[in-house]
């Protein structure tokens, strides 16, 4: 029930649908991400996509890699360039959580998705995770595939 109140809340521009089945979600931030005008303008629109992003962190910084959000075609000549690492904002003992995962542990930080909070602020949900095997995807399909079927027997029971 908390789940759907908590979804009604922010509106969802960019989803990473395929980052939970590749990938073993360990720890999940919410971070801020520092956009221009046309950047928002266009996430409005949910074109953005963010299937093959990652972040890194270079400087002490952490920055969204690869994540393309569309020109906004109103925009002319002051559009932004789709595919620029984009900051991301978050607390220094947050950074060095996740510095400490991905050098010593060898894991990625991955987004998950990208959304605007209640207050109308873009924010990217990103998770340090560990990639699967194949035998890993493997067992989450047969899984996935062992609920669906549970689902249609209970509803033919009842």
């Amino acid at each position: 029930m908390s789940a759907a109140r908590n979804e009604d809340r922010y509106k969802i521009a960019a989803e990473n649908r395929k980052a939970r089945f590749n990938f073993e979600i360990l720890d999940v931030i919410e971070a801020g991400i520092m956009l221009t005008g046309t950047e928002v303008k266009s996430l409005r629109g949910g074109k953005a996509t963010i299937g093959d992003s990652y972040a890194s962190i270079e400087n002490g910084e952490l920055f969204l890699v690869n994540s393309y959000i569309p020109e906004y075609l109103q925009a002319n000549r002051f559009n932004h360039v789709p595919k620029r690492p984009r900051k991301l904002l978050v607390h220094a003992r947050q950074l060095a959580k996740l510095a400490q995962g991905v050098e010593r542990e060898g894991m990625t930080i991955v987004p998950l998705k990208v959304f605007f909070n209640e207050k109308g602020r873009a924010k990217v949900e990103i998770a340090v995770a560990r990639g699967k095997k194949l035998h890993d995807k493997r067992e989450t399909e047969k899984k996935r595939d062992w609920q669906r079927e549970q689902g249609r027997i209970m509803r033919d029971r009842g």
